[in-house]
C-alpha cells in the first residue's frame, strides 16, 4: 500500500476549504442573478403597486417604521436607477459565478481571482458598514477577510505543499 505523499495530503486537507469558498461565491451570485431579474422584472411595471402587493402577501405591517422606510425608498426609484441595479448586479453575479467555478475546479488562475477581486472590494464594503453598520454586513466582510487571509497564505505555500 503506497502513501500520500505530502503535496496529495496537503491537496486533500484544502479541498473542503476551497469548496466552502466556491460555493459560498456561488450562493452570493445566485442571490444576485434573483435580485438583477427582480430589478428588471420591476422595470416595466408600476412599482408602488407591486411593492404593495407584496406586502400584501407577505402579511408585513406596513405601519412598521422599517418597513415604510423601505418602501418609501423603493417608490422613489427611477427606471434608470433599476437599469443599474440590474446591470450591476449581472456583472458582480459574474464576476462572483467565474470565481466559484474556477475555485471548485481546483484552479490555480482562480485563486489568485478571488484574491484580487475580493480584497478590492474590501474597502467598499467597510465604507458602507461605517455609512450603517448591520450584522450581515459585518458577517460578509468577517467572511471575505477570511477567504482573503486563507487563500494568500495557501498560495505563498510552495507547489508541492498546497
Amino acid at each position: 500500500m503506497k502513501r500520500p505523499t505530502k503535496s496529495r495530503t496537503s491537496q486533500r486537507s484544502s479541498t473542503p476549504t476551497l469548496i466552502f469558498i466556491g460555493l459560498f461565491k456561488l450562493a452570493k451570485a445566485i442571490l444576485l442573478i434573483a435580485v438583477g431579474v427582480g430589478a428588471v422584472n420591476l422595470l416595466h411595471k408600476d412599482v408602488a403597486l407591486t411593492v404593495s402587493h407584496w406586502v400584501n402577501v407577505l402579511r408585513v405591517d406596513p405601519d412598521n417604521r422599517f418597513i415604510h422606510r423601505i418602501v418609501a425608498r423603493i417608490f422613489n426609484v427611477t427606471p434608470a436607477q433599476l437599469k443599474a441595479v440590474s446591470a450591476g448586479t449581472f456583472f458582480y453575479a459574474a464576476l462572483l459565478s467565474t470565481e466559484g467555478i474556477g475555485l471548485l475546479m481546483r484552479k490555480h488562475w482562480a485563486e489568485y481571482f478571488t484574491v484580487i477581486t475580493t480584497a478590492a472590494l474590501i474597502p467598499l464594503e467597510v465604507y458602507e458598514l461605517i455609512r450603517h453598520l448591520t450584522a450581515v454586513k459585518v458577517v460578509v466582510l468577517v467572511i471575505n477577510l477570511a477567504i482573503v487571509w486563507y487563500l494568500v497564505l495557501r498560495l505563498r505555500k510552495p507547489k508541492g505543499f498546497r
